[in-house]
Formats: structure tokens, C-alpha cells, sequence
């Protein structure tokens, strides 16, 4: 049997991934498709909201410094890999490139955070510290705990949080498995979470079962790159079919799970973003 080379198995990922998006969009809907009130809410004020914050322009002006940075580090991968990349040395620029949330996503994880006033919040996948700066830079009083595999993009990521001035997020380094018992034991509840890490169906479904105890009726689950693989596309049916869980949203890079009990019937959405 042939082996395929790296660089060609990337390639049909990427190509899967771009076939997937169009279905994607030829299902999701706008404003004038959705018939639910909270949803309708949520996509005007939230999701479609352009709205600026000062933060943003400082977050993103530390994207640009990472975006420049030549410095070659180590990266540890526990997780699923990347799509662009399969070699453990890379520079800083090209995992702040390829690797951390665009700006348009780190945006909408700050919106949400303000809409829900969300308050205890967990991250796993820090990168380089953009995405939680987005989290925890939407309220002072949040308390956010961050976990990430790479010791390197790890202290990276503690340096820009301290550039920012932001003080109320914990950096946790080290494997998922290991560091998620001591994480959930800082908080009383989840109020947001955000699954950015290892891309696989049995680790995403694990650190899901794991943090649904602490969860609440109003409680916001968000799952990264949902459709990336089959085994995330796996895994993401399976959380819709959770008992617990009453309504989801795909924005296809990011899904959305909620538990409120005020939704009679299992809800699923697919809006456009």
C-alpha cells in the first residue's frame, strides 16, 4: 500500500475541509430565516454585531508584533496537529498566522462573554494568549484559567497577557488529561467554556463529560473548529444529542451548546458567520 506523502494529506484535508464549508453555506441561514427569539437576539446584537472595544485594537496590535517575530520555538502537540503545519519547530509568526483565532472570532468570543455577563470561564488551547485576551478582556471581574500543551507558546502567551495588562487569567501548562481535574477545581461553575484543543473525537467528548457537572441551565459550551476532521464533525453530533444539551448553534468554525431548559424541544441552528 502507498504511503501518502505530509504534505498531500494536508492538502486533501484542506479540500475536504473547503467542500465541507460550501455545504455549510448553502444551509445556513440570516436574520430573516430565524424564528426563535433568543436566537434571533443572539445573531442581531451578538454574532452580526460590529460593535468596537478599545481592547480590540490593543489585542490585535500584539497580534501584529507576534505576526513578525522570526524566533523559532518547539512546539509539543498533544492534540490532532495542525492542517498547515506537521513540524515540532516553528516560528512565533506563523503559529500567530495559522494558529491563533483570527480577529473576527476573538471579537465574537468577547461579545459573547458580554452578552451573558459569563464570569468563571475555562479555555483549553491558550496558543499565545489572543483568545483568552478576548475572553477574559471583556469584564475585570472575570475569572478565567487557561490550559495549554506547549511549555514554549505557554510562557509566550504569559508575556503577552502581562503587555496587556490583563491579570485575571491563570496559565496552566501541561497535558489536558492532567491539568483539567486541578482547573475545574477553581471553579463553582462553568459559566463559558472554550474547547480549543487536541481536535480529536474521544478527547473532545472526554473533556466535555468532564466539565458538564459544573455547568448550568445558562451555562455556554464553545467548540472550535467543529468541522475540521470527521472525528470533530463525530464528536460534534454527539454533543447535539446529549441529553443535557437543548439547543446548538454551528457557525461552522465554532459551535455554540446550551442548556437552557426554557427551550421546550432540542434546538439545532446553522447561521451564517
Amino acid at each position: 500500500m502507498a504511503i501518502i506523502p505530509n504534505y498531500l494529506y494536508r492538502m486533501g484535508k484542506k479540500v475536504r475541509l473547503a467542500q465541507r464549508y460550501l455545504c455549510y453555506r448553502l444551509k445556513a441561514k440570516g436574520s430573516h430565516g430565524i424564528h426563535s427569539p433568543f436566537v434571533f437576539d443572539l445573531f442581531r446584537q451578538v454574532i452580526n454585531s460590529q460593535a468596537p472595544f478599545p481592547i480590540f485594537s490593543e489585542i490585535e496590535h500584539c497580534r501584529r508584533i507576534l505576526s513578525h517575530d522570526h524566533r523559532v520555538i518547539e512546539v509539543t502537540d498533544y492534540g490532532a496537529g495542525s492542517l498547515s503545519h506537521s513540524e515540532s519547530l516553528r516560528m512565533i509568526s506563523t503559529i500567530a498566522r495559522h494558529a491563533s483565532k483570527p480577529r473576527k472570532y476573538g471579537e465574537l468570543l468577547f461579545r459573547l462573554v458580554r452578552y451573558f455577563n459569563s464570569v468563571q470561564i475555562l479555555e483549553m488551547g491558550t496558543s499565545l494568549g489572543l483568545s483568552a485576551a478576548y475572553l477574559a478582556g471583556a469584564n475585570p471581574a472575570i475569572k478565567l484559567v487557561t490550559l495549554e500543551g506547549c511549555p514554549q507558546t505557554g510562557t509566550i502567551a504569559r508575556k503577552n497577557l502581562e503587555i496587556l495588562q490583563l491579570h485575571n487569567i491563570s496559565v496552566m501548562v501541561g497535558r489536558f488529561e492532567d491539568l483539567l481535574p486541578k482547573a475545574l477545581a477553581c471553579f463553582s461553575q462553568l459559566d463559558l467554556v472554550f474547547f480549543d484543543g487536541n481536535h480529536r473525537e474521544k478527547p473532545t467528548l472526554a473533556y466535555f463529560k468532564a466539565c458538564l457537572p459544573y455547568s448550568t441551565d445558562y451555562s455556554l459550551f464553545i467548540f472550535d473548529d467543529i468541522h475540521w476532521t470527521a472525528e470533530m464533525e463525530a464528536a460534534w453530533a454527539i454533543i447535539q444529542q446529549h441529553p443535557q444539551v437543548t439547543m446548538t448553534i454551528d457557525l461552522f468554525f465554532l459551535g455554540l451548546v446550551f442548556f437552557r431548559k426554557e427551550f421546550q424541544e432540542k434546538q439545532h441552528f446553522i447561521l451564517k458567520y
